[in-house]
């Protein structure tokens, strides 16, 4: 994705002071990060539709409550390559209020890879797992 800078949707679902997301390692540096869901925002499509979509497309479920949170302009490194994003970050609810006693729920990326996501403390990111993309935790903290 080098050159182009990527629109890109994160839907916030929290429980208490515990957020869902899905860890990830970095190929590169082995660097371990954690996200909220989402995904790019398609030519054509509003923000809120694309947050709507790709939370239906990874996990097969449906959000109530859906409002934007704020903007967040990322410039980051991943697999060695430089990346660009402009992320619209929005908070929602589960529409099936029985997903909240799930400890993990199985998703799907758009290529097929499997993963898992996971509640986390909103206090457990670190050095050892930041929480990405940049300015996210302190947006969190505003939005509270």
């Amino acid at each position: 994705m080098s050159g182009q800078i990527r629109v890109l949707v994160l839907c916030v679902l929290r429980q208490g002071k515990r957020m869902l997301v899905r860890e990830t390692q970095d190929p590169h540096d082995g660097r371990r990060f954690c996200r909220p869901l989402g995904g790019g925002v398609e030519f054509g499509e509003t923000s809120q539709a694309a947050v709507r979509r790709e939370i239906r497309e990874e996990l097969g479920v449906e959000l109530a409550e859906v409002r934007l949170l704020g903007t967040l302009e990322s410039l980051f490194s991943y697999a060695g390559r430089p990346g660009h994003e402009v992320v619209l970050v929005y908070a929602a609810e589960f529409a099936d209020r029985h997903l909240y006693a799930q400890a993990e729920l199985p998703g799907q990326e758009s290529d097929g890879e499997a993963f898992m996501a996971t509640w986390r403390s909103l206090d457990a990111f670190d050095d050892t797992c930041r929480l990405v993309p940049e300015g996210l935790q302190a947006l969190l903290a505003t939005a509270s």
